[in-house]
């Protein structure tokens, strides 16, 4: 499989879009006419410097307006084409992308557009150049892929061929089974871009919201495997306009680009065992579970923090045999929950230390095979950790995840507790009130929302739900779960706008993205509550107004109302189950605990109470006197 991307997908000046499309793993590139033309150099210049890249120029693009047009226009459509075959040539490119007219001067007619196509193919035959013809999903007279192949059949020149648009097709809820009969000799190039669901004008979705494959809601697999059945094996590129990757980083832009394609056709790949160029990789890592959490801290803000783990029943249980790292625990021997406590003064971990201060810096997470789940990743262009040399041959390979901080892998049958760990002897006493890790909460800038959910589905055995807004008193929260189909794995991602927000707070005083709380589950909230109460837990206030207003809204006992406003449990109920939260004190610049419990099939996250949650956060926001954690 070539991979190429257009240079109007991501940010920059065109030398930073070639170097970031270069350092993302492409094989080549579309010249956007509007880069080429802001450039202060020559076509032949453009030429070498994408070829110094180590990238070639896959198409020039776009040639608009040109078929069905009455003389004089005609004549003068055929000698702009004349001029965009110099400058092709110039460039090093031997394809251009003509797409179907808007003008309103253009005459309908198939017959007319493929007579004009047959002479345009005559001209760019006598250069050795080819034209591929595409239909605009808001065309004047052609806006299906299936006329503007029809248009190219009948022109029946060996120059001129379609060019496949994802969005074009999707967008119109074409039916994909039309392009299995097309030859896929005949097919130039194949675009790429997804999008998300809305009903708006097509011509504005376009230029304004697409996005990568896999980060939208169109069925680009399906496209994809259909455009496989052709027998198409030249490139697939990317062509996604959206006002978001025009202000991004280059190279992270770039990164999810290339990411996207590889994703895509692993996907095809293993429904259509045939496609040409897909590259084999091991499936999806399935997640078994959250093994730890594991949170980097100085002296003093680890005996804090270990403090508020000693009121939700956790106990210093191991320590590592080599570093200065601290196992906490409840729950049964060999698993329970894990929070990890490092304080080293070097490595990454106090790296990481120095950046963002304390914080919950890497998540490990039980696979089958931990392997496999590298050589995925890898193949995916996510950065792998490697062990430090003197770290021995069982330490754990990782990934790096949101904010720079580490995803590690561990093999079931691995117990890295007894390997690397020294216990203390010590055996908590009584029933432990928390049972896992319910889900894992992660903060980040609203734009970085959809990179993150297409490197965790591409990565993990795990789907995206619904995007839900979150209200929060100085603005929305776009958030938007992962999770897999078993409960194993739960993700929430909270993209912020702004730093008013508390999640947005959070990111700016933390500098950057990252794991802001950590949420552990329950079978009885109400066992836990008041096994932690009695360790000296002391839950967020949540105001007495939420508890009136739910007795109402849920038709709740007043008993019951009352017993949650006491021990300040938030409730939430749909048409499968209840759902159950307390939360702690919030620390610092916003980090937090959870406790949950689900009851019967729930499975949401209480989205209704979080305005509730953010409003006795904001109140209680690192009252004086308070350590920064």
């Amino acid at each position: 499989m070539k991979t190429s991307i257009a240079t109007v997908s991501i940010s920059g000046t065109l030398s930073e879009k070639l170097a970031a499309v270069a350092a993302s793993g492409f094989d080549g590139v579309e010249i956007f006419e509007n880069d080429f033309l802001t450039f202060d150099g020559s076509p032949a210049e453009v030429g070498r410097m994408v070829r110094d890249h180590g990238l070639e120029v896959t198409l020039f693009q776009p040639f608009r307006d040109f078929e069905g047009l009455p003389e004089p226009h005609r004549s003068r459509a055929f000698d702009r084409a004349e001029r965009k075959f110099d400058v092709m040539q110039e460039l090093g490119t031997e394809l251009m992308l003509v797409c179907s007219s808007v003008s309103p001067l253009a005459l309908g007619g198939i017959d007319r557009a493929a007579d004009d196509l047959r002479e345009l193919g005559e001209r760019a035959a006598r250069r050795g150049l080819r034209v591929g013809y595409e239909a605009l999903a808001w065309g004047r007279h052609v806006n299906d892929h299936r006329d503007a192949w029809e248009i190219v059949r009948r022109a029946d020149h060996p120059n001129i061929g379609l060019i496949l648009d994802s969005f074009h097709t999707l967008s119109r809820n074409i039916d994909l089974r039309s392009i299995r009969s097309i030859p896929g000799d005949r097919i130039f190039i194949v675009q790429l871009a997804d999008a998300p669901r809305i009903e708006m004008d097509l011509l504005y979705l376009s230029r304004h919201f697409r996005n990568m494959p896999g980060e939208g809601d169109l069925p680009v697999v399906d496209f994809m495997q259909a455009v496989a059945a052709t027998g198409y094996d030249g490139a697939l590129s990317l062509e996604i306009f959206n006002d978001q990757f025009r202000g991004g980083s280059p190279r992270a832009i770039a990164e999810d680009g290339h990411r996207s394609l590889v994703y895509l056709m692993d996907r095809v790949r293993r429904r259509e065992p045939v496609a040409k160029g897909a590259l084999a990789m091991p499936d999806r890592v399935e997640v078994l579970g959250v093994e730890f959490v594991e949170f980097t801290a100085d002296r003093a803000e680890a005996e804090t923090l270990g403090s508020l783990l000693g009121t939700m029943g956790f106990h210093a249980v191991a320590s590592h045999r080599e570093k200065s790292v601290t196992l906490w625990r409840q729950g049964r021997d060999h698993g329970g929950v894990n929070i990890v406590i490092n304080t080293e003064q070097q490595g990454f971990a106090h790296s990481s230390y120095l950046v963002h201060g304390a914080s919950a810096y890497a998540v490990g997470l039980k696979v089958p095979d931990a392997s496999a789940a590298i050589e995925r990743s890898r193949a995916l262009g996510a950065e792998i950790f490697l062990p430090e040399a003197n770290e021995g041959e069982g330490a754990m390979a990782a990934i790096r995840g949101i904010g720079g901080g580490l995803i590690y892998f561990l093999d079931e049958a691995d117990d890295v507790w007894s390997r690397e760990f020294v216990w203390s002897g010590a055996t908590p006493q009584g029933a432990s009130p928390l049972l896992a890790i319910d889900h894992v909460a992660q903060s980040m800038q609203a734009e970085e929302l959809p990179s993150w959910l297409l490197f965790y589905t591409s990565i993990l055995d795990a789907d995206k739900l619904a995007e839900v807004d979150i209200v929060d008193p100085a603005g929305l929260i776009r958030s938007q779960v992962v999770e897999n189909a078993s409960g194993t794995l739960r993700l929430t991602l909270n993209g912020a706008d702004n730093h008013r927000t508390l999640a947005g707070h959070f990111i700016a005083e933390s500098f950057g993205s990252g794991v802001q709380h950590v949420a552990f589950r329950t079978d009885d909230i109400f066992a836990a509550a008041d096994h932690m109460l009695r360790s000296g837990f002391r839950p967020l206030a949540i105001s007495r107004n939420y508890y009136d207003d739910i007795e109402v809204r849920f038709g709740l006992e007043p008993d019951f109302v009352d017993r949650l406003r006491d021990e300040s449990i938030l409730y939430d109920r749909d048409e499968d189950g209840e759902y159950f939260q307390i939360y702690g004190p919030t620390y610092g610049e916003g980090f937090f605990f959870e406790i949950v419990e689900r009851r019967a099939g729930y499975r949401g996250y209480g989205a209704a109470n979080a305005p509730f949650r953010i409003a006795a956060q904001k109140r209680s926001l690192r009252p004086a006197g308070m350590p920064a954690l």
